[in-house]
């Protein structure tokens, strides 16, 4: 299973690329990016995601699916953004709930999947609390539960323990090292702690064939 960048070239401002003929196979297992604010991590996810599109060069995906569609994006990607990115209003468990409807999942399947999640994330006891009421913490593991709902075979993870302690944050990189075992998880961060459990570290801070 690969994700497969092949010379992308993306720019936000014409003249000005971000990324120029960038070459790049990921491969199953967890693969962290790290680097300085603004240095394109995050853009790279985004462009992984869809949400971007690039101004030349092919993305080639598992399932073969173009990453601007609307099935890639509904099935086969799973992305979480910087911040909580959660309906406030909301329940834990509606907004899981939400998540797997969008992806058209079974009600038997998400139903496991929603009980296992906030099990490993210890969110069981506050399935039924509003995502405005949690602390920072229980909303950051709420919001990754939220991502791994449709069981996805490529995960991006855009900052997931930004600003938590070792304790919300070692729940984290066990859940992801658990779950991301045969998927495609590629992690931006400044968070040291998240380079333990790298099967790759790629580093924006050092030149990159861009």
């Amino acid at each position: 299973m690969k994700l497969e960048c092949d010379a992308v070239t993306f720019e936000y401002v014409r003249g000005k690329k971000v990324f120029d003929r960038y070459t790049k196979t990921f491969s199953a297992g967890i693969t962290v990016l790290k680097g300085y604010s603004g240095c394109g991590k995050t853009t790279l996810l985004k462009i992984l995601a869809g949400y971007l599109k690039i101004s030349s060069g092919h993305i080639v995906t598992p399932n073969g699916c173009s990453i601007n569609s609307l099935a890639f994006r509904r099935k086969y990607v799973s992305y979480m953004f910087q911040g909580i990115n959660l309906l406030p209003l909301a329940t834990v468990s509606r907004n899981l709930r939400l998540c797997a409807e969008m992806a058209m999942m079974p009600s038997s399947k998400w139903k496991k999947r929603a009980d296992d999640l906030t099990e490993a994330l210890g969110l069981k006891d506050l399935r039924n609390k509003k995502a405005n009421s949690l602390s920072g913490g229980q909303a950051q593991r709420a919001a990754l539960a939220r991502t791994l709902m449709k069981d996805s075979p490529i995960l991006l993870l855009d900052e997931p323990t930004s600003g938590l302690d070792d304790f919300n944050t070692n729940i984290i990189k066990n859940l992801i090292v658990s779950d991301a075992a045969n998927k495609i998880c590629i992690v931006s961060t400044h968070d040291a702690r998240l380079l333990e459990i790298a099967d790759e570290v790629i580093d924006f801070n050092q030149p990159v064939s861009l």
